[in-house]
C-alpha cells in the first residue's frame, strides 16, 4: 500500500514539474501574433472555402496582415468584408466588382452527342476514366454528373439536363466548383457580364457540328458585326471582352448557333 502511495506521489510531483516546464516553455518560445490577424478574421465570412487562395480564413487573415494578400479576396464576405478589412489595415478598400463562376457549355442531353452509354459511378471524376474525356463526343463539354454541385457550399450550383448551371445570386466566386471539375472548364467572370459564350470548344467547325447541335463553330459572324468590336475569335471560339461590350445583344441575334446567351 505504501509503495502505491509513493508511486502516486512521485507521479504527481513529476506531473507538476512537467506542467511548470511546459508553462515556461510556452512563454519562452511563444510566437507573437499580430493582433490585427484576429481583427481581420472577425471580418471574414468564416466559410473556409479556400476561394481566396489561402488555407482557410485564418491563413488569409495572416496573409493580409503580412502584406501578402489584398483586402478584397473574401468572396463570401464580398464588398462589406473588404471594407471592414481595409479599415482594420488602415488602407483604401477600393472598388472591386463582384465575380461569379460560369460554366461555358450548352451540351445538354438534347444537344450533345454521346460516345456511348455510361453505366459506371455517377461522378464526373469516374466518368473521365471512360473514353479519356467523359461520355460526350465533345472533349470540352461539361460531363454533367455534379462533382461541382457537391463541392459548392453555398447552393449556387445545380444540374440542368446534364449541364452544370450557376445561380448568379448565390455564387460567391470561391471557385470550389472549378477545383472539383476534372475538366477544369468552369471560369470566373464579372457579375455584370451578362453576354457570355456558352461554349468552350476549341475544335474546328465540322468537328463541333458532329459533337453538338449548338457549339460555337468560330464562323466570325458575331465578331464582324459587333458594333463595339468586343468579340474576337481565338482557337475557333468566340470571346467577348467585358470591358468593350456595350450589351446591345446584337451578337445573340446574329449567332447562327445561338450560343451567345444573356445570363440571368
Amino acid at each position: 500500500m505504501i509503495n502505491i502511495l509513493y508511486a502516486v506521489l512521485v507521479l504527481g510531483v513529476m506531473g507538476a514539474a512537467f506542467a511548470a516546464l511546459l508553462g515556461v516553455a510556452s512563454k519562452v518560445f511563444a510566437v507573437e501574433t499580430d493582433p490585427r490577424e484576429a481583427a481581420v478574421l472577425e471580418c471574414l465570412a468564416g466559410a473556409n472555402c479556400g476561394g481566396c487562395g489561402y488555407p482557410g480564413c485564418s491563413g488569409y487573415a495572416a496573409a493580409v496582415v503580412a502584406g501578402e494578400a489584398p483586402t478584397d479576396k473574401c468572396g463570401p464576405g464580398g464588398a462589406e468584408a473588404a471594407a471592414k478589412i481595409a479599415a482594420v489595415m488602415g488602407v483604401d478598400a477600393g472598388s472591386s466588382e463582384k465575380m461569379i463562376a460560369f460554366v461555358p457549355c450548352s451540351g445538354s442531353s438534347e444537344n450533345a452527342a454521346l460516345k456511348f452509354d455510361y453505366t459506371g459511378p455517377k461522378t464526373c471524376q469516374a466518368a473521365m476514366g471512360y473514353g479519356g474525356k467523359g461520355t460526350k463526343v465533345c472533349s470540352f463539354s461539361c460531363i454533367g454528373y455534379g462533382d461541382c454541385v457537391n463541392a459548392c457550399k453555398f447552393g449556387a450550383m445545380r444540374l440542368v439536363d446534364g449541364v452544370a448551371k450557376v445561380d448568379r445570386e448565390k455564387c460567391v466566386a470561391c471557385m470550389a466548383c472549378a477545383e472539383a471539375c476534372p475538366k477544369h472548364i468552369i471560369v470566373k467572370v464579372p457579375y455584370s457580364q451578362t453576354e457570355l459564350v456558352s461554349c468552350r470548344s476549341n475544335d474546328k467547325g465540322p468537328a463541333v457540328t458532329k459533337a453538338c447541335k449548338v457549339g460555337c463553330i468560330g464562323c466570325m459572324k458575331c465578331a464582324k458585326e459587333c458594333p463595339a468590336e468586343a468579340i474576337t475569335i481565338t482557337n475557333f471560339l468566340a470571346n467577348i471582352d467585358p470591358e468593350k461590350c456595350i450589351k446591345c445583344g446584337h451578337c445573340e441575334t446574329v449567332c447562327p448557333r445561338h450560343i451567345i446567351k444573356p445570363q440571368k
